[in-house]
């Protein structure tokens, strides 16, 4: 039996017009979403990786200085990484970051970020002792992306901080001179090699918020683990332990405890629930020996698993 259609031509019409719209509409939300963070990518003078979250991470390694700790030269990707990252909130963006300098580059850093209205969090050391002293500039910052990204360009532009690099990465891993898989093993976690440096991101396994604002990882807020190799299977490591006020001592009992040096204790934000501390560290010996240490010392920690 054949059934006449009840539909007009000019339903028809008008529902081939909605369709072409809504798949109009969907096209350019994608290619949007996709161009979202290239203003500020142009503001910043720099390509970024876009992490999940609607997060967009910037890496800004200080490869122009030559710091020295106990007879190790320390790479970029050890503890001289400047970063920033910006997290999309409503029209706006919060804004984290940790920027790398000498102690003459501070206070023109600082004036230039302040009379753009981009908020510090803190000033302070993450290392002891290293040759020449280097500071690190915590921002904490909310308002318009491409705003804060320009403004955080002009402020690197008073410092040494080199651009992006033009050279395409090489494919070759060097070598580590220890075994990545049995540190990986004693650790409990997975890393990456990055610029010779085998490292570690452990998140936190509760929720993180910062002006009632869910904070991901890739937003500072993850315990950083760098080994860099020195020889004969050693390894130096910093980094820092994300921490609540409760772990702070028995993670100081357990570095401490296993020949690992704590550098610092301090915030590096401000508004941020709950309350966290960033403990810094320093060793220099068998890198197996140490991912053992760091392990009893992740332990005390409530550390995603």
């Amino acid at each position: 039996m054949l059934f006449r259609s009840r539909v007009s031509v000019p339903c028809l019409f008008l529902l081939c017009v909605h369709l072409l719209g809504s798949l109009g509409f969907a096209q350019n939300s994608s290619a949007a979403t996709g161009a979202g963070w290239k203003d500020v990518e142009q503001a910043m003078g720099r390509p970024g990786q876009v992490q999940a979250g609607d997060v967009v991470r910037f890496a800004m390694p200080r490869k122009d200085l030559h710091v020295t700790l106990n007879g190790v030269a320390i790479k970029p990707g050890l503890a001289l990484g400047s970063w920033v990252a910006f997290m999309r909130h409503g029209n706006e963006a919060m804004v984290m970051g940790d920027l790398v300098l000498t102690e003459d580059e501070v206070a023109p850093v600082m004036a230039k970020l302040q009379s753009a209205g981009v908020h510090e969090a803190a000033l302070h050391n993450h290392l002891l002792g290293e040759t020449p002293h280097v500071m690190y500039m915590h921002l904490a910052s909310h308002g318009d992306p491409v705003q804060i990204a320009g403004a955080i360009h002009d402020a690197l532009a008073l410092t040494k901080t080199p651009g992006p690099d033009s050279a395409a990465p090489s494919q070759t891993a060097p070598e580590l001179g220890f075994e990545q898989k049995q540190v990986e093993q004693a650790l409990g976690h997975s890393g990456k090699v990055n610029g010779g440096i085998l490292q570690f991101s452990v998140p936190r396994a509760e929720q993180i918020t910062d002006s009632g604002i869910t904070l991901p990882p890739s937003m500072g807020v993850a315990t950083a683990i760098n080994f860099q190799p020195t020889d004969a299977g050693k390894a130096a490591i910093t980094g820092d332990f994300v921490l609540l006020g409760t772990e702070v001592n028995a993670v100081i009992k357990a570095l401490t405890g296993n020949g690992i040096q704590v550098t610092a204790v301090h915030s590096h934000m401000l508004t941020e629930q709950p309350r966290l501390f960033f403990m810094h560290f320093w060793a220099n010996d068998d890198a197996l020996k140490l991912a053992k240490a760091l392990r009893i010392a992740l332990d005390q920690t409530n550390s995603a698993k």
